[in-house]
């Protein structure tokens, strides 16, 4: 589904550059969920930004079903985003003005959607995650875990094949963090999503089906978990974090 092949991305001009990320390549399989963890400064959010074309990338290339989204047109690229990418942020980005049922079917509604299609959609997914009975509500009147789940819905109410989530668990407790993993692992297998989450902690990674360690901008190491249960993938987890050493309490 997605391809990085040998990206880079530098920062500042002439002699104040700053290295991001250096040559990173790996490939995506349709209905993956990965996890992609390093020590802050690591490039894994310069990462995430590139796939989802928040930022650009200096060198290298990203292909999405064999085409290349580094190179796409302004109309393709907000076509791209609209169509293909849902994103889950740390902060939720829900606009307090709006209800969650509007949150959610917003895109589609800024889309010119049908509005009884919008309502039927946005509907169906609110379901599957829980947040059925209180989309009329605002979000400053229900939980974090509660709008964490509203931010699931809208990125995957139209569809969207990738879902990009960028440290979805931070701003969430122990019980609202453990319920959205769950919630993005069904996402991963009953809707067929395939999940790009950046995050710090090597429990919510365990989650994950493969994990990337990045360090310095570069491919450090990355874990498959295969059929091994997810208490045994979270130990193997620590020792690569482990081994990236210097700042790895920033990381655990």
């Amino acid at each position: 589904m997605l391809e990085v092949k040998h990206i880079e991305k530098y920062y500042g001009r002439k002699n104040n550059v700053t290295k991001a990320l250096d040559r990173v390549s790996f490939t995506v399989d349709d209905g993956e969920f990965i996890a992609i963890m390093g020590a802050s400064g690591s490039g894994k959010t310069t990462l995430l930004n590139c796939i989802s074309t928040i930022d650009t990338i200096s060198a290298g290339d990203i292909l999405l079903d064999g085409k290349s989204i580094a190179r796409l047109s302004p109309q393709d690229l907000a076509k791209f985003r609209r169509e293909r990418l849902g994103f889950v942020f740390q902060d939720f980005n829900l606009l307090d003005t709006l209800t969650l049922e509007e949150n959610i079917g917003l895109a589609l509604a800024l889309n010119h959607a049908d509005p009884q299609e919008v309502q039927k959609q946005v509907a169906a997914v609110a379901d599957k995650l829980g947040i059925g009975d209180i989309l009329e509500k605002f979000p400053y009147q229900v939980s974090g875990g509660q709008k964490q789940r509203a931010a699931c819905a809208r990125a995957m109410v139209a569809g969207q094949s990738l879902l990009l989530a960028d440290e979805p668990t931070g701003a969430l407790d122990s019980k609202a963090s453990k319920n959205l993993l769950e919630i993005l692992t069904r996402l991963n297998r009953d809707m067929g999503a395939t999940i790009l989450m950046v995050t710090h902690d090597p429990y919510s990674a365990s989650y994950a089906s493969r994990v990337l360690f990045l360090k310095d901008g570069r491919l450090f190491n990355e874990l498959l978990r295969g059929r091994r249960d997810r208490s045994a993938f979270y130990h193997e987890i620590l020792d690569v974090l482990a081994l990236l050493g210097g700042d790895v309490s920033d990381v655990i």
